[in-house]
């Protein structure tokens, strides 16, 4: 860890001895505002992102900066063992082709630009009754939860038209890095993990009161360092609204990764013989998201953008790529990280520069061995645009450690 940068008013402690310049000055701007608590933490995987710092842990004092929470609220991962019904390992009773698994699974989940939806809605459910049945038990649960009501009256704007097809994104993947794999571990077990978050409902409510706070921030005259952490203070006309559908949002995206697996595993079983099998153990943890803690004495507002919480013994997951290792980690508890640690490897070049770098040839001799899409619309995805993952895991032995290392066999991405 070092303590590279001090700026006006806290200062950032920082978890790799690189930090891109850009991700550097989000970091600097994270750092002048005067409502961080203590000092704002930035994990191995730090790089530029959106609103702010992919890979930063931002505690505020009684405000919520959206932006800092983003637009994919509640994005995170989910991951099981699995083992034969019988007892014993999985693995021997996999099929030998492996491309059936993918197929399987990209059927079963509606993800990317697959037609599920019909024509101007891909990667969603076409309609009610599409939808598995433990999803349309969760989205009227959910859909109470969020109060409707209050929501229309409070906020017509947020919902808009399309608010009665909210419920197609349950129980879907997603684009971009989104992915779901089936795994080995060190004993040769097999896993299913998964990587996504609260989908098109999310990324309406963080657009709206992003938006929302940018307005708040001119009509109090405020001036902050970067109009991307324009923020909402506890007590005032919109915080609650944003807490509560935040709040909503992250929920969503955990039962979206319950529902998924599911079906993965229903996908898996379709495909491979000896019938039925048994979740050993699973973790399931966001990294984009905000939640109230105690750290240093104070109940604050943790905003973890690309971080996982990492509490000692808390179980978390920290993928790398399409084509290297990942970790099932076990927090250590760290309180100067806020109890946290990395949510992933970390791009090192952005999706346009990772096109225009990498051929298919060098995709598919990185990707060599792994089950899963070989053409042009996944290459920004090539391991060659992420970090080492053991140069990220070795910079926060601090923070975790290593519970089980994956490598992935099949991979199925949005």
């Amino acid at each position: 860890m070092d303590n590279v940068f001090a700026g006006e008013r806290t200062h950032a402690k920082i978890w790799t001895p690189e930090v891109e310049g850009a991700a550097m000055v989000q970091i600097e701007n994270l750092c002048k505002l005067p409502f961080i608590h203590k000092h704002v933490a930035v994990m191995p995987d730090v790089h530029c992102g959106y609103g702010s710092t992919v890979g930063s842990v931002i505690p505020t004092k009684g405000v919520i900066i959206p932006a800092a929470v983003g637009v994919d609220i509640g994005c995170g991962m989910m991951a099981v063992r699995l083992e034969s019904a019988r007892g014993g390992p999985l693995t021997p009773n996999l099929p030998d082709n492996l491309e059936k698994i993918r197929t399987a699974i990209e059927a079963a989940i509606p993800h990317g630009r697959t037609n599920h939806g019909g024509p101007g809605d891909v990667g969603a459910w076409s309609e009610w009754d599409n939808l598995p049945g433990d999803a349309q038990v969760i989205w009227e649960t959910l859909s109470r939860k969020l109060d409707w009501a209050f929501i229309k009256e409070k906020y017509p704007k947020l919902l808009g038209d399309r608010a009665q097809n909210t419920f197609r994104h349950l129980g879907t993947l997603g684009g971009g890095n989104h992915f779901i794999e089936v795994c080995l571990d060190e004993n040769s077990d097999t896993w299913i993990m998964l990587h996504s978050g609260s989908r098109g409902i999310g990324n309406r409510i963080g657009t709206f009161f992003i938006a929302l706070a940018k307005e708040e921030m001119k009509r109090w005259h405020c001036n902050v360092p970067d109009q991307d952490l324009a923020y909402l203070p506890e007590g005032t006309e919109h915080f609650e609204g944003y807490r509560k559908a935040v709040h909503w949002a992250q929920e969503f995206a955990r039962l979206n990764r319950e529902i998924m697996m599911n079906q993965a595993i229903n996908a898996l079983i379709s495909v491979t013989p000896g019938g039925v099998f048994v979740t050993k153990e699973a973790v399931n943890c966001h990294h984009n998201y905000v939640e109230k803690e105690n750290h240093y004495g104070a109940n604050i507002w943790v905003t973890r953008k690309g971080a996982v919480r990492a509490r000692k013994g808390d179980l978390g997951i920290i993928p790398g790529s399409m084509g290297t290792r990942s970790y099932i980690v076990e927090g250590l508890g760290n309180p100067e990280s806020f109890n946290s640690c990395s949510h992933g490897a970390g791009r090192t070049m952005s999706r346009t520069k990772a096109r225009n770098t990498f051929t298919l040839d060098d995709f598919v001799a990185q990707t060599k061995g792994v089950e899963c899409r070989k053409d042009l619309d996944v290459i920004d995805e090539i391991p060659g645009a992420y970090k080492d993952i053991d140069e990220v895991m070795a910079n926060q032995a601090d923070l975790v450690k290593p519970v089980h290392t994956l490598r992935q066999i099949v991979c199925v991405k949005g």
